[in-house]
């Protein structure tokens, strides 16, 4: 199991201490209430790690295949032999607390249902008050220990999500899901959109400079829509052309032209005109001279499109996005993470509306684009391996070969990296189809040769000299198949790689 064994424990829960140190509360803490310490040498059912990366340590298990672990906060995880997990508790003092004291409630609420089922634990009452006196647990009624039971679950994501470490799926959660994830990620928005609205011009022109804050108020506003806000979405959108065409462009342009005021004509298309990329993306925009009726129908038109005032209605990469750049990263990666999980269980998902088998990976290469610029390369390869093995023709195929060979390279797997571009090789020698017959004289050639010679140089700074050089006899050869003008960008780095292997002899 991937955990690594480090006593924070010891350090943190008196009441994991006494267990430890007292055989009889041991005994008892397994026995009635499921809680073994004698069970953490087994550790859990298969490799799991944290998705967040953090430390696991494994302090106990229970008679159904159940795993207790705690995190590096001293919080408490729970993960069952059925692929269910979540935080129970706090520390694990607040979880056996719980457990012992929801035991008894369990116990009783069974009994009313069968009367011999109060006789199977003998001296359950007995053995609880020892042990909560032992432990030094306070009495609370049924209704205060489920409380701290659901506001413990409530705490599994973003930070204590479970993944199987060999496959990368999550572990579905044990409690009721949080808020959604508009509800965070918009709450720095909704905030600057009070202090625009208070009329602070200081407050104005800090949020309009601040390319993330500026896009969190207009989505604020997006979905809190107020007459009065007309000026100021004015001002946003003067202030986002600084970032060329974006979706919060478009947003913006749409809610100042809901007002149909067509005074904003000359604004708008001064916002269309700041680049080729505007123009594009603003394109159908009413001439000036028109009317306010056909102000109000393109704004509304693409509102209703693209937009909408319900926040559950966004695509969740709107909130990925916006969390990554807030620096909330756990909370973007989860969704993304399930979203991931939940194509690889049924890749119908995929499947193109009015398409009876056809399918659009398109999600596949975006979610391995969005891992990526999280820093999680391992979620990254398991979406990309994906969509590589999903492609059709072969250049689909060995374009999305040569990303993921590279994607392999950077995670440090370099025999994976290795074995997929003699694949991308044998693609190239027998593609199947017409798709390949000009590689070499294009920009995919000379990327091929590239990822070729990087491998190379990273074989070699691995002390692996003989795979190297196989690699770079590949390579060679295939820079001496590009035309001159894809193989001119790769040569110097040809030149250095060759160099790097003299040295390592």
């Amino acid at each position: 199991m991937s955990v690594v064994t480090v006593t924070f424990c010891d350090m943190t829960d008196h009441a994991l201490r006494l267990l430890r140190q007292n055989p009889r509360l041991a005994e008892l803490a397994a026995f009635p209430f499921n809680f073994d310490l004698a069970r953490a040498a087994h550790g859990h059912v298969e490799e799991v790690r944290l998705a967040s990366g953090g430390p696991l340590e494994v302090v106990a298990g229970d008679d159904t295949g159940g795993t207790y672990f705690v995190c590096a906060d001293g919080s408490m995880l729970y993960a069952d032999s059925e692929g269910g997990a979540g935080i129970i508790g706090s520390s694990a003092d607040e979880a056996l607390e719980i457990m012992i004291g929801l035991a008894e409630a369990e116990e009783e609420e069974e009994s009313e249902d069968d009367e011999e089922e109060c006789h199977q634990h003998p001296g359950l009452d007995e053995a609880r008050a020892e042990l909560r006196a032992a432990l030094g647990f306070p009495e609370r009624s049924t209704a205060e220990l489920e409380a701290m039971r659901q506001a413990a679950l409530l705490r599994t994501e973003p930070d204590f999500v479970l993944l199987n470490a060999d496959e990368g799926c999550a572990y579905e959660l044990l409690g009721p899901p949080g808020p959604p994830l508009w509800e965070p990620v918009l709450a720095t928005g909704r905030a600057d959109l009070a202090l625009l609205r208070a009329g602070d011009r200081v407050a104005w022109d800090a949020v309009a400079d601040d390319p993330v804050r500026r896009r969190l108020a207009l989505r604020a506003a997006q979905f809190d829509r107020d007459e009065g806000d007309l000026e100021l979405l004015r001002h946003l959108l003067r202030h986002e052309t600084r970032s060329s065409m974006t979706d919060e462009l478009r947003l913006g342009a749409v809610l100042v032209g809901l007002r149909g005021d067509v005074g904003d004509l000359s604004l708008l298309h001064e916002v269309r005109e700041t680049d080729f990329d505007t123009a594009c993306g603003l394109g159908g925009m009413p001439e000036p001279g028109a009317d306010a009726d056909a102000l109000r129908e393109w704004a509304r038109e693409l509102d209703e499109l693209l937009f909408g005032a319900d926040p559950s209605d966004e695509p969740v990469s709107t909130w990925t996005d916006l969390a990554r750049d807030q620096g909330m990263t756990e909370l973007a990666r989860v969704p993304l993470i399930r979203e991931l999980d939940a194509i690889f269980m049924d890749q119908g998902r995929l499947r193109r509306p009015g398409a009876s088998r056809a399918l659009t990976t398109a999600p596949l290469s975006a979610l391995a684009r969005d891992f990526e610029e999280l820093g999680d390369l391992p979620q990254a390869l398991r979406a990309q391996r994906l969509y590589a093995a999903l492609q059709e023709s072969a250049w689909d195929r060995v374009s999305a070969r040569h990303t993921q060979a590279r994607l392999e390279r950077e995670a440090g797997q370099l025999p994976h990296a290795v074995r997929t571009l003699a694949a991308v090789r044998e693609a190239l020698a027998t593609p199947g189809d017409e798709s390949l017959r000009h590689w070499q004289q294009v920009n995919l050639g000379r990327f091929i040769a590239e990822e070729h010679y990087r491998l190379t140089r990273a074989l070699a700074d691995a002390n692996l000299p003989e795979e190297a050089r196989a690699l770079l006899a590949a390579a060679d050869a295939i820079l001496g198949e590009l035309w001159e003008n894809a193989s001119k960008g790769v040569r110097e780095l040809a030149e250095e790689t060759a160099a790097r292997m003299r040295e390592v002899g």
